[in-house]
């Protein structure tokens, strides 16, 4: 025998479609149908599900349900086992009951609208065919056909039954042959999105000692449409090849802005699988679908960490302004003088404390994944007092006395003859002087690394010369020079560079 399920709709139908509630029975929610759970949560946004239950398996041919996996399972990833039982067929019922649901199924069949009156409270029933749900509800009652709208009266929709292909909750279905009966473990493993988890670091930057403390967060987040109930979790950090990508996280081929990581060379203290490491959540949690949970897993104190001034510059930049320098925090995540531990992908927000003791927020970045014994330098902003302004000073053409033959080349004739030519052409050098003005109103002294960027052209003009420089300065590779620049206090710092170029 059939059963009814009565939907309540506030004033118009689009309500009905999209805000109605279903009524509530005397019998309260069921619990869920989910066995051993494990989920492995990986950076790109989608988990590997592992569900254990105990089931009864009838002897032959038989259909076993199992309600509460994710509404966004991967079907194409599901993979059965049970002993002595082999699969032969599996659906996965998505439509889920819901109002707009139910309407829709109800196309072309009667139901019953409940109108009350809100000034007598009385009620009255019509029988109405539902022709269309299409951008609002049309129905036909009697001869006329009438729209649901916003007339202010609540209405009511009552039908008959609830479609048999409606669930209550994701659920699915899997044909299986089995060679007994008897209730045993059966085991169902599946893809599924929705499940994500990234990294959060707070960060509390002690400038007069020089240290900051670092408390690690991992931040789940359930969009599947599904609760997984007491579940052993397991995250998995680093690039995993899927058809995802990482909410958050660089692309290959670039990196957060504002962020300089030299990659460490230690082996961190964790389980591993394959190239990536894993971060397993103590006990059992609830992942709970539509929520955001966080937990703990790194919290260090006093670690060694510096105030670094810097700014990079492309070649011959030639300013009107001076410009604010970054200002940037770097620490170590080495066993030995640092965090103790490889970095899950996440975003460091960093807090100083005022005058008062109040922790203040003074910025944040985004690091990738960062091998343990890595140095990273992070900028938190702009140096509200320390500024450098790049001029170019003087550019001179140098022009060789001499002509350089450059172009010497064969052509090979259709008749196997060769020719050989010449070409000539002026060798011309430029000498540039690039003035870099610091200014710093601080009430101590800062040192500012300012890096030239853009030396080198390519091969025919990778013999540029530093001549001259005011300030000793580290070659970083055939492009970039870096020199640190002492500012003194409340004052001002010129320095000079001469470079001989080809361009």
């Amino acid at each position: 025998m059939g059963f009814r399920a009565i939907g309540v709709v506030a004033v118009s139908a689009t309500a009905l479609l999209g805000s109605a509630l279903l009524a509530q029975s005397s019998n309260p929610v069921a619990p869920s149908a989910q066995g051993e759970v494990s989920v492995t949560i990986y950076n790109n946004g989608q988990a590997l599900v592992q569900d254990v239950r105990q089931l009864p398996i009838a002897n032959g041919r038989s259909r076993i349900e199992f309600p509460d996996v994710s509404a966004m399972i991967r079907p194409e990833t599901l993979s059965f086992s049970a002993a002595d039982t082999g699969i032969v067929e599996q659906n996965f019922d998505f439509d889920l009951l819901t109002p707009a649901k139910l309407m829709e199924k109800a196309i072309g069949q009667t139901i019953t609208l409940i109108r009350t009156n809100p000034a007598t409270g009385a009620e009255t029933s019509e029988r109405a065919t539902v022709l269309s749900t299409s951008g609002g509800v049309v129905v036909k009652i009697g001869d006329r056909i009438e729209v649901l709208r916003d007339d202010g009266l609540p209405v009511r929709a009552v039908f008959d039954r609830v479609p048999p292909n409606l669930r209550a909750r994701p659920t699915l279905s899997v044909t299986v042959d089995s060679t007994r009966a008897g209730t045993r473990p059966a085991q169902i493993r599946y893809l599924t999105p929705g499940l994500g988890w990234s990294a959060d670091y707070v960060a509390l930057y002690d400038e007069r000692k020089g240290t900051v403390d670092v408390q690690g967060w991992v931040t789940l987040t359930n969009g599947t449409g599904t609760t997984f109930t007491d579940a052993s979790t397991l995250l998995v950090a680093g690039r995993v090849n899927g058809n995802a990508n990482p909410p958050g996280y660089p692309r290959r081929g670039g990196g957060p802005s504002g962020v300089k990581m030299t990659p460490g060379t230690e082996t961190a203290n964790r389980e591993r699988l394959g190239d990536y490491y894993l971060y397993p959540i103590a006990g059992h949690t609830t992942i709970a679908n539509a929520q955001t949970k966080q937990v703990s897993f790194l919290d260090v104190q006093g670690v060694p960490a510096r105030k670094i001034y810097g700014r990079t510059l492309s070649w011959m930049q030639n300013e009107t302004d001076a410009v604010n320098v970054d200002s940037q925090i770097s620490f170590s995540s080495s066993k030995n003088g640092g965090l103790g531990d490889a970095l899950p992908a996440g975003t460091v927000r960093f807090y100083q404390r005022d005058a008062r003791g109040a922790p203040q927020f003074i910025g944040e970045n985004a690091i990738p994944h960062t091998p343990m014994g890595s140095e990273l330098a992070l900028k938190t902003g702009d140096a509200f007092d320390v500024t450098v302004k790049s001029e170019v000073e003087k550019r001179e053409k140098i022009t060789s006395d001499e002509w350089v033959k450059t172009e010497r080349f064969r052509v090979i004739k259709d008749d196997g003859s060769t020719t050989t030519y010449e070409g000539e052409r002026p060798l011309t050098f430029y000498r540039t002087t690039m003035r870099y003005t610091f200014t710093n109103a601080k009430p101590a002294p800062v040192d500012v690394e300012l890096t030239q960027s853009g030396l080198y052209w390519g091969w025919w003009a990778d013999d540029y010369r530093i001549v001259s420089e005011d300030v000793g300065g580290t070659q970083v590779n055939s492009g970039t020079r870096k020199w640190t620049v002492p500012v003194p206090a409340n004052g001002e710092r010129v320095v000079r560079v001469i470079y001989e170029t080809r361009y």
